[in-house]
């Protein structure tokens, strides 16, 4: 089933796709950027709001879609990914996009990425990434660096950073990308590229917080931030995706090494609701079956 909501008689500007309510994330957040883009997006593509959801789980991130005029779903801690599937399994037609943390997509919701990825499930993960846990003030999170400090951890967190894209690319997404939320124009133009792609796909938006974490600001990335559009033109290529995702950790480090944002990997496969459409064509199956009849069949 084709995708409905891009549709081209809907011409909202960017802050139309804006709630009226106001968002309470701190002064500075990045957060507020990756909002402006996935609105620059929105407008960019056409999508009606209407046939549009965003799923959270919790955190500072996870209310993003209490800004936004379409539909929201904010689940639990870690449970945003199993939600957006059942959505998207019962309604294929509809644009789902997630929208959570770092820690709520790799630690708590961490058992699900594998399975979305390698099934294809055509949805749109935007995870944005301040390595730390913020909303509960400032516990390490799954990419804090090695050696930060957090409440939980005056000493400094004896853990290695996980590398969110090359774990992706091992899983299986077809699109893999990182952003950096002090580029919104470049963020707004991946995750329009994301929302296009008929398959799982995959962000990862460096969003800095001011508040709980001052290493990795704003001022630290500009000047280390590097497009790989240049030198990685061959989407496909996963082999050299794979390597350019593994050198995205280095400046924790090496302060010179640079951070590779844009797209790492791009590949056409058949999605999994495409799947279950051919095996309802195959058996005969319907969205009302007679669930009578099934309980007496099983009965006898």
């Amino acid at each position: 089933m084709e995708l409905t909501v891009l549709n081209n008689n809907v011409q909202l500007k960017p802050k139309e796709y804006r709630s009226t309510i106001e968002p309470t994330w701190c002064p500075g957040c990045g957060d507020f950027a990756v909002t402006a883009a996935i609105c620059n997006a929105f407008s960019s593509l056409g999508v009606n709001p209407d046939n549009a959801v965003l799923v959270s789980g919790i955190g500072c991130s996870s209310r993003l879609p209490l800004w936004m005029r379409s539909f929201g779903f904010h689940s639990c801690h870690g449970r945003a990914v199993p939600v957006a599937v059942g959505m998207k399994l019962s309604r294929p037609e509809l644009l789902i996009a997630i929208t959570i943390g770092d820690g709520d997509a790799y630690s708590i919701g961490g058992g699900h990425l594998p399975h979305a990825a390698r099934r294809n499930i055509d949805l749109t993960l935007i995870v944005m990434d301040n390595q730390i846990y913020a909303l509960t003030k400032k516990q390490v999170s799954p990419t804090s660096r090695e050696g930060m400090k957090g409440s939980l951890t005056p000493f400094g967190t004896l853990d290695s950073p996980m590398n969110p894209l090359t774990l992706m690319l091992t899983y299986g997404a077809t699109f893999v990308a990182q952003a950096f939320a002090g580029n919104p124009k470049v963020t707004g133009d991946i995750i329009k590229q994301a929302i296009e792609h008929k398959g799982f796909s995959f962000i990862n938006i460096i969003s800095p917080c001011p508040t709980f974490n001052t290493i990795d600001t704003f001022e630290y990335y500009r000047p280390r931030i590097y497009s790989i559009e240049d030198l990685h033109a061959d989407k496909t290529d996963r082999i050299n995706a794979y390597e350019l995702a593994e050198s995205s950790l280095d400046h924790t480090k090496n302060p010179e090494a640079k951070v590779p944002v844009g797209v790492f990997y791009k590949v056409d496969k058949p999605t999994y609701d495409s799947k279950v459409a051919v095996l309802k064509v195959k058996y005969k199956g319907t969205d009302t079956p007679d669930l009578k009849a099934i309980y007496n069949r099983f009965r006898a």
